[in-house]
């Protein structure tokens, strides 16, 4: 806790110089700063300003004697920018401090605190629109979005040498890297890499563009690349065994991809020519060609839930296969709901071509509406009947029973040798992927990688890169801060409660205790990042203007417990550029 005191110092035969002090903690460390010189104040009021610091009775004649001319946001900021300067990511972008530098810092922190356009961006720095402490402490008082968008351009050059200090830092020979790829809605449609394509993110039917991000088997992002909205994953995947072997210098890494994106072609044509291992999984009907072989049997899950399988089609790799019950519950459940629920769609229809006013008639016309309420998924499972002037059907059970065999079932594929990681191994790197896509559910909520508003190409690669480093920051954010946040942080406690790597992942005891009463140990409140960012954003830099023609000074408001304590998590000081 900040302490102000007033204070005499002798000062060489004159008479003791009387000094406004602050008294506060640092890393441990009980340090002091000088705030206001005083010596030109009446007695009478430095003595009254001495009892109200000392919690007494305030005297009139300090009435004015102060003026708070500017109180900014401060605490947040000196968090995120004081995470990002501790993991040393000023020096990543360049070892050499400029203008440019901070200014990409700049758009970084904001970012985290709330993403925004540069416009709003740069308002938020400018001294007189500041809306936070982030534009003083950086020196960018006077920058506008001009200034913003010439740093993304000096930022683009860097990109490959800031992955590859990235990936020296969190990858190494013999390690497992997760790739995957999302896609994001573009605004406008004069930029060329904006185009049609599957929508990742769920906004279906917008211009996009499609993004891959390689992360360590943790989660930490190292590299991001973009392609136009509608390249499909697999073909994504040649530039990333580029970069892994020839800028990283990773000579024996496993890929783990998703079983769209590592595909038979991909593995003869990418990866064996490259000399990588890799992680990936069966699509159904290569699954359900296994069951069909006899090498998958009902009876191979009676007493466990995973085995490892041979194949000829797979000649030289691994096959393990899993079963999960409730994904094979689950599965059944919105199958017969999606069944049901067209059936009543078809009754509908059926009603149509029977009503006597206007009845539904033309083959043409009922089979449009049929085709509106048959989708892809249920449409195998029906055998429908039209003529003229109605409508028969019924469901296709046999091959409702053929997909109900697959339920709950999937196999995992690897190149990798049992003695360089076992069968639960290969299953936990695999559903490790759902690190990567913590990545982009970040990116598509708090972050705001989107809307893209960018109408040049590499404009849209730097928004996309500086999304990303600002998850690199949250990410290390969120596990120091994991006391305080939901996140579990015992997450080993958890894993050794699952039974078998294919069971469910479960929250460690401590962390299910945490959400239930919505408060830590020692009784302060549970936090998202987001909500504990808006909690230090309290913590202001006030800049106080003394009477008398004294010069102003700034002071940061005392954190509460809570925010002392996510500051003592950090390793970080509320007084970040004021001490």
């Amino acid at each position: 806790m900040a302490v102000m005191y007033v204070t005499r110092v002798p000062n060489r035969g004159s008479p003791p110089a009387v000094l406004l002090r602050e008294s506060y903690r640092d890393g441990g460390k009980v340090k002091n700063r000088t705030l206001a010189n005083l010596s030109s104040w009446p007695e009478a009021k430095v003595e009254a300003l001495a009892a109200v610091l000392k919690g007494q009775a305030p005297a009139t004649g300090l009435r004015g004697a102060f003026e708070i001319s500017r109180s900014l946001p401060h605490g947040h900021v000196a968090a995120v920018l004081g995470t990002l300067r501790s993991l040393g990511m000023e020096e990543l972008i360049s070892p050499v401090p400029c203008r440019q530098r901070d200014l990409v810092v700049a758009m970084i922190t904001a970012a985290v605190t709330g993403g925004s356009s540069k416009l709003a961006t740069a308002r938020g720095l400018r001294a007189e629109t500041a809306a936070s402490s982030l534009g003083g402490l950086l020196g960018l008082e006077a920058c506008d979005e001009d200034d913003l968008y010439a740093a993304m351009d000096w930022l683009l050059p860097r990109q490959d040498k800031i992955e590859d200090a990235l990936a020296a830092r969190h990858l190494r020979e013999g390690t497992l890297v997760l790739y995957d790829v999302s896609s994001a809605a573009f605004e406008g449609r004069t930029c060329p890499l904006g185009q049609i394509g599957h929508a990742r993110d769920g906004v279906r039917g917008r211009l996009q563009i499609v993004y891959g991000v390689l992360t360590s088997t943790e989660g930490i992002p190292v590299a991001v690349e973009v392609f136009t909205g509608a390249t499909g994953d697999p073909a994504t995947l040649a530039s990333q065994v580029t970069k892994l072997k020839q800028r990283f210098g990773l000579g024996h890494v496993a890929l783990v991809g998703d079983r769209g994106m590592i595909t038979k072609a991909r593995i003869k044509d990418d990866l064996q020519p490259a000399k990588l291992d890799w992680v990936t999984a069966l699509r159904g009907p290569a699954i359900k060609a296994l069951m069909a072989g006899g090498t998958i049997q009902p009876t191979l899950f009676d007493e466990q839930d995973m085995a490892e399988i041979t194949s000829p089609d797979y000649p030289g790799e691994r096959l393990i296969a899993c079963y999960k019950p409730f994904l094979a519950a689950e599965r059944a459940r919105k199958r017969g709901e999606l069944l049901d629920a067209t059936e009543a769609e078809l009754d509908k229809i059926a009603a149509a071509t029977r009503r006597a006013r206007r009845p539904l008639r033309g083959k043409d016309a009922i089979a449009l509406a049929v085709g509106k309420v048959i989708n892809k998924k249920v449409a195998k499972h029906f055998l429908v009947q039209i003529t003229d002037d109605g409508i028969a059907w019924r469901r296709d059970e046999q091959k409702i029973a053929d997909e109900a065999a697959l339920d709950g079932i999937y196999v995992i594929r690897t190149s990798l040798p049992a003695d360089v990681i076992g069968a639960g191994e290969a299953v936990e790197s695999y559903k490790g992927l759902e690190n990567v896509e913590r990545v982009f559910r970040g990116l598509n909520t708090d972050l705001l990688i989107r809307p893209i508003r960018h109408r040049l190409a590499d404009r849209v690669r730097v928004h996309v890169l500086i999304r990303l480093l600002a998850y690199y920051v949250t990410w290390h954010m969120q596990h120091k801060l994991a006391p305080v946040l939901f996140q579990d942080d015992d997450p080993a406690a958890g894993r050794a409660l699952r039974p078998s790597p294919v069971a469910p992942a479960r929250r460690s005891p401590a962390a299910l205790a945490k959400v239930a009463a919505k408060v830590t140990d020692d009784g302060q409140p549970v936090h998202s990042l987001r909500s504990l960012l808006a909690d230090l954003a309290t913590i202001c830099a006030n800049t106080i203007q003394p009477a008398a023609g004294l010069p102003a000074f700034t002071l940061i408001t005392t954190p509460t417990p809570v925010q002392r304590r996510a500051f003592d998590l950090l390793g970080l000081s509320c007084h970040l550029g004021y001490t």
